[in-house]
């Protein structure tokens, strides 16, 4: 058994990202969010684009409002007012004032805004009675960026903020990396399908769809294979065709010890060289990870559902991530905290217990899910976020005490 950061180092050794000139696509600007960056970003543009107002209220001339306050108020004439979008017309001279709002172009002569807060307008006079900072609420051209100069970097998945840059320099199309296909297969006789009237000995397969959002939620593309029985020639022909077909394979069953379990001489059949065969994991000691020539990378997964994505969480989500084009973070996030329970383990695997991880006076504190901690109870698993990691060679760790917890879903 190998240990978790060991399984882990191999794994995204194993990988190198999608390459930027063959595995990139054009697409728009609105369906961008979420993709990976593809191509280095600039633009012709300096920001602001010209120098503009942050507030409403006046353009003036610092010189003329510098000593202004409400013993000796300064009373300047209005000459022109500026709706945003339009190009001011008049120069500012000694003593005028020109009526600006947010976002409005400054008018030449004008080096300050006044806010209206601070003013008293009668007719074409405007009374000040406070005086401003020089400069103040001016937004000057090139001062947040200028034009020719690195914006974006390849290897960043999108965000909304980042979105809103592309817009802001004119990007209405973009190149990013195509998303990763997973294909996902469920291995067993005893499975079947949700819509199946259930008979006894049966199992209705929820790796599937387990799976398939959880692929989803990484921003990759889900290959549904489906249910594959436990015979030899099927299980060669559905892994043959995801191979050939993926660039990550994920299937469910068949990776332990048992008469039945035929995934991992299958694999060296299919000219697979398996490079990991079992992990020092609780749950999710059986894991398979098999590399073949194409670059495709297989990831025989226990069929436990619990295991199965505890087993995603740890090793599949990082591989999806190198594999996709991010330039950095590809592990799991681990944070500390403290644990609200007891936690209790058998010592000789990395122990992972899955609960809610809150902020609790602003300290991060650990609640474990109540009921069952099996491989196989998924009911306890809904809508926790956390998994607390147990080291080897630790059986308990006291209520209050430090632990280092997994995040697998929104911290709220």
């Amino acid at each position: 058994m190998l240990p978790a950061q060991e399984a882990e180092q191999i794994i995204l050794n194993l990988l190198e990202p999608l390459n930027i000139q063959q595995d990139s696509e054009i697409v728009n600007l609105k369906s961008a969010g979420g993709r990976v960056l593809a191509q280095s970003i600039s633009s012709k543009l300096d920001f602001p684009y010209w120098d503009n107002s942050a507030m409403d209220g006046y353009a003036v001339r610092y010189e003329d409002v510098q000593k202004a306050s409400v013993e000796t108020p300064v009373t300047l004439e209005v000459v022109e007012e500026i709706p945003a979008g339009s190009v001011p017309q008049k120069t500012i001279s000694s003593q005028q004032a020109a009526r600006i709002f947010t976002g409005s172009m400054l008018p030449e002569g004008s080096d300050t805004i006044v806010i209206q807060e601070n003013t008293q307008r009668n007719g074409n006079l405007v009374t000040i009675s406070v005086s401003p900072q020089p400069r103040q609420f001016v937004r000057h051209r090139g001062s947040f960026y200028q034009a020719g100069e690195s914006m974006l970097k390849p290897g960043i998945a999108l965000d909304a903020p980042d979105i809103a840059i592309l817009a802001t320099a004119q990007y209405s199309e973009l190149k990013v990396y195509r998303r990763p296909r997973i294909a996902i297969l469920s291995t067993g006789d005893e499975l079947v399908t949700p819509d199946s009237s259930l008979q006894p000995g049966q199992i209705v397969d929820s790796n599937q769809y387990a799976l398939g959002s959880f692929v989803s939620s990484n921003d990759a593309i889900p290959i549904f294979v489906g249910i594959v029985p436990d015979q030899p020639d099927k299980l060669k022909k559905a892994m043959a065709q995801a191979i050939a077909e993926a660039d990550i394979v994920l299937s469910t069953g068949g990776v332990s010890v048992g008469d039945y379990d035929y995934i991992d001489e299958i694999l060296e059949e299919l000219g697979g060289q398996i490079q990991i065969r079992s992990v020092a994991v609780k749950p999710g000691k059986p894991l398979t990870v098999a590399s073949f020539d194409n670059s495709c990378l297989y990831f025989g997964i226990p069929g436990n559902p619990v295991s199965a994505l505890v087993s995603c969480w740890r090793f599949v989500q990082p591989a999806i991530k190198k594999l996709s084009g991010l330039k950095h973070n590809w592990q799991p996030t681990f944070i500390n905290a403290t644990t609200k329970n007891e936690l209790r383990s058998g010592g000789t695997r990395e122990t992972y217990l899955w609960g809610n991880l809150n902020l609790v006076g602003g300290v991060p504190e650990f609640s474990l899910a109540t009921g069952s901690h099996s491989s196989g109870n998924l009911i306890n698993l809904s809508q926790t976020n956390a998994l607390a990691m147990i080291p080897i060679g630790q059986k308990s760790i006291a209520a209050g005490e430090s632990i280092k917890i997994m995040l697998t879903g929104q911290l709220y």
